[in-house]
């Protein structure tokens, strides 16, 4: 109940208060809100020197987790290395602000990690989470009324993204996006993808307990950054960079090196500089900047989380939000150029690819082939153009892809290739958008994901097989793991869209299946989504999901699933066909269909939290997943009205 060495007496009750006077005069006193001359007072009771408390204002938010020793070691940990080291580029960019005669302040929304929630009911509020932090980072930006200038660090899945929405929706204000930067390899270990399938190697006896156990330890080799893949993470900063919201070349930086804080540097100056300019969020992120942002996606292969998140970033800055057929469009005429984990064929890790030249020196190859708008502004103030000039004569770039050449043997054009040399390579475009009688509203599939032995010499993957349904992501693992899911099955798992579960994100399922003999002959389709490090025949985001009417809740064991994917034209279908007795035409089909009642056995998870169930309810009214998952207030409000005008 008590302290036995607690000196009670000690307790004060009084302090002389900080020393000096705040430089204000008599026009403030008459003019300014109390709110800002209360502020001054507590900047100086938090120890701002009272001669420097009316320089400009910047506030730094992040999604900085857990707590650190001054020697890094922790005392209480965040939730994953994306959020745990960037506390230090928030450091090193107020020290920066300081140096310049500015105020910085700093706050922080941290953030889940994808990876640790896999297969848990965390995985209920892992999308969800998105749409509250961006909210909580608007209401952070908004409480500091007198900021000049925001900058935003974060790293990963879910953190990134909602720091974008927030930077997004600034208007005039001048703000500049810090990629948080990735984690090493091991020098002898596996990746952070891979390693997520230990227990299902296990299960299936390809790997010994103690080999698990070393791969598991020494899998996240620093202890700060995204994961060495280029997952949502990692695809997230590139995007943030080609939106012109990051500096050049600081996606993917290793995390904790001094090229890393050298950003926050960098951005610090930047963030006063737009100041100067008088350049805000709304003149970096326009239409041509999401454009870019989906040329760039496609250059790279990224993961297809973003078909939510960038239409979520432009509808946040109050731009028309990007639809399948617009990525359809800008896959077919981008070549991918990257060779980077999952997608291949080498596998390059993401650290490799900052090396390479990352954004910028993919860039410089879709400037040469016209694919990119170069005329658009930059958080560096100055155009994409000027940029992507100044990156191609660089000391950084010729030095740093020297050094991928020294350090690791590997040269960096085989990371970031010439259009030409990456079709040479088999490189092929990444999204495709399969329709059918099980996904009328759409679905999308990262098709260069598919093992390149099952697509056929005309560059099609065709699998016809019948269908394993499962209503639990837990049912599903489960069959995997004690072999009730065969070479030829067509793994269905259904109600884990939006209104079943969050659209959670089934990476275990997908890295399972990846870590059978018979894997990559077992197709997958879902309402739910994909991690970026997925792969395989895995076709998700089907629309409707199981819980909204959907034609996927309706099948069966047993039903025969057609899957035809064009990987060259980008077209696919995704359609029933069979019933396991007989074969239908597209008539037959669709008349058997409608007259079947959706699965007795579709229900939400048992677990899933009301306020996912809230969050489900706000985004279909506001353009469903194909709009992004945001809240658009004027339709949510608008539905409301006619709700009431009813009662």
């Amino acid at each position: 109940m008590e302290s036995e060495s607690l000196d009670l007496s000690a307790v004060a009750t009084h302090a002389p208060g900080p020393s000096g006077q705040l430089p204000i005069t008599a026009e403030m006193l008459l003019t300014q809100p109390s709110g800002n001359l209360f502020g001054l007072s507590m900047n100086v009771g938090m120890g701002w020197n009272p001669a420097n408390v009316l320089g400009s204002e910047v506030l730094i938010l992040s999604t900085h987790g857990g707590v650190r020793a001054p020697d890094g070691s922790p005392i209480a940990l965040g939730f994953h290395t994306g959020h745990w080291e960037v506390g230090l580029l928030v450091a090193e960019a107020a020290r920066e602000l300081s140096s310049l005669n500015a105020v910085p302040f700093a706050g922080a929304c941290t953030d889940p990690c994808d990876g640790r929630t896999q297969g848990t009911t965390g995985m209920l509020d892992s999308l969800p989470f998105r749409n509250d932090a961006a909210v909580v980072l608007r209401r952070l930006m908004r409480s500091l009324p007198t900021r000049t200038g925001v900058l935003g660090v974060a790293t990963c899945d879910k953190g990134l993204p909602a720091m974008m929405m927030a930077l997004a929706s600034s208007g005039s204000l001048p703000t500049v996006l810090i990629p948080g930067g990735v984690t090493l390899l091991p020098e002898n270990g596996e990746d952070a993808g891979k390693v997520q399938t230990i227990g299902a190697r296990f299960a299936q006896q390809q790997i010994t307990l103690e080999y698990a156990a070393e791969m598991g330890c020494r899998a996240c080799a620093t202890p700060g950054g995204g994961c060495q893949f280029l997952g949502t993470a990692a695809t997230s900063q590139v995007i943030a960079e080609a939106l012109g919201l990051a500096l050049p070349h600081s996606a993917l930086a290793p995390s904790g090196q001094p090229i890393w804080l050298d950003a926050a540097r960098r951005s610090a100056r930047a963030v006063l500089r737009l100041g100067q300019l008088k350049i805000g969020a709304r003149d970096v992120l326009t239409s041509a900047a999401i454009e870019n942002a989906m040329v760039v996606h496609a250059a790279f292969g990224g993961s297809t989380n973003l078909l939510l998140h960038v239409p979520a970033i432009a509808h946040a800055a109050k731009l028309s939000r990007p639809v399948a057929a617009d990525w359809a469009a800008v896959n077919r005429k981008v070549p991918r150029i990257v060779d980077a984990l999952p997608n291949g064929p080498r596998n390059y890790a993401t650290v490799q690819v900052f090396l390479a030249g990352g954004a910028p020196e993919v860039m410089l190859h879709l400037r040469r082939a016209g694919l990119l708008d170069t005329s658009a502004i930059t958080v560096t103030g100055e155009t994409l153009d000027t940029g992507l000039n100044w990156w191609k004569d660089s000391e950084r770039r010729h030095r740093l892809r020297k050094h991928l050449l020294e350090k690791d043997g590997i040269d960096p054009d085989d990371v970031i290739m010439a259009p030409d040399r990456a079709r040479s390579r088999g490189l092929t475009s990444t999204v495709c958008f399969p329709i059918g009688n099980l996904a009328p509203e759409g679905s999308v599939i990262k098709s260069t994901s598919i093992d390149p032995t099952l697509i056929d010499e005309d560059g099609s993957y065709r699998h016809t097989g019948p269908a394993k349904v499962f209503v639990t992501e837990a049912a599903a693992m489960r069959a995997i793991k004690n072999g009730g899911v065969v070479a030829g099955d067509v793994l269905v798992l259904v109600c884990s869209g939006p209104a079943g579960a969050g659209m959670q994100e089934i990476y275990q399922v997908t890295a399972a299946l990846k870590a059978l003999p018979f894997g990559k002959h077992v197709a997958v389709l879902t309402d739910a989504r994909f991690s970026g490090v997925s792969t395989g025949a895995c076709i998700g985001h089907i629309s409707p999901e199981a819980l909204a009417g959907g034609q996927i809740g309706k099948l069966l064991d047993g039903d025969q699933i057609e899957i035809v994917i064009d990987r060259k034209n980008l077209n696919g279908s995704v359609n029933f066909v069979g019933n396991g007795t007989r074969l239908f035409n597209a008539n037959e089909a669709a008349l058997e269909l409608a007259a079947r009642a959706p699965r007795s056995d579709l229900h939400p998870h048992p677990d899933l939290p009301d306020d996912t169930r809230l969050w489900a309810a706000l985004v279909q009214a506001s353009g469903g997943i194909w709009g992004g998952c945001v809240y658009d207030v004027d339709a949510i409000t608008s539905l409301l009205a006619k709700g009431l005008s009813t009662n």
